[in-house]
């Protein structure tokens, strides 16, 4: 098939090697995050956080939290352009829906008489949270939209990535508690070029057939 949208998701990998000398754009970066916030969710939730590593001393702390195990994704962090964390609110409450109908009154979507009636949509959060307060599998799967949006865009863009489950969670949360600000990240994406020697480049794409996966009725 020969559409561009298809090409370019042929063309990504999960890149197992980065050339360090080679950094995305700050042009490039603002339309990935750009991507990243109009990101879908239920009930336009959005109840996320990025946190973007790219500093060398942010790099060194990210290094540390693989200290105990997964050492093999090691080397993504200083070899990468950048690393995003994504994290998700594990306890969302309506004061954080609020945030959305009020942005959404600023937005011109909303009419400010109509405040109380938006949050009707939060009918679906509390369906999804538990008698301790607890929202995470809801907001982890939202996580998951947002994570999938952001590696289309980077495929658009010809930026490489690579999602990074093999992490130390605990270790990872613990390092960056003040910048997630109770947020829970959950997994990170290393982003950048290819090497040369990035040998899952090299290998033929490969995917179930269509006809194993999809039902049309």
């Amino acid at each position: 098939m020969k559409h561009s949208i298809i090409k370019d998701l042929n063309w990504r990998h999960s890149t197992k090697k980065y050339d360090a000398s080679k950094k995305v754009s700050k042009e490039d970066l603002q339309v990935l995050y750009e991507a990243m916030r109009l990101s879908a969710s239920s009930i336009n939730s959005q109840p996320w956080r990025f946190i973007v590593i790219q500093s060398d001393e942010a790099k060194e702390r990210m290094t540390g939290t693989f200290a105990n195990k997964f050492q093999f994704n090691q080397p993504h962090i200083f070899e990468s352009s950048q690393i995003i964390l994504f994290a998700h609110n594990p306890r969302y409450k309506r004061e954080n829906y609020a945030e959305v109908v009020d942005k959404g009154i600023e937005d011109g979507r909303t009419k400010p008489e109509d405040r109380e009636d938006a949050f009707g949509g939060f009918f679906f959060a509390e369906l999804n949270t538990d008698e301790n307060g607890n929202t995470a599998p809801w907001t982890k799967a939202q996580l998951y939209l947002a994570l999938g949006n952001t590696l289309h865009t980077l495929a658009r863009l010809k930026i490489d990535s690579t999602p990074i489950e093999g992490l130390d969670i605990e270790l990872v949360n613990q390092e960056f508690k003040q910048e997630l600000g109770g947020y829970q990240c959950e997994v990170a994406l290393a982003i950048g070029y290819r090497h040369a020697e990035d040998y899952n480049a090299k290998l033929a794409k490969t995917r179930r057939s269509l006809e194993s996966i999809l039902v049309e009725i």
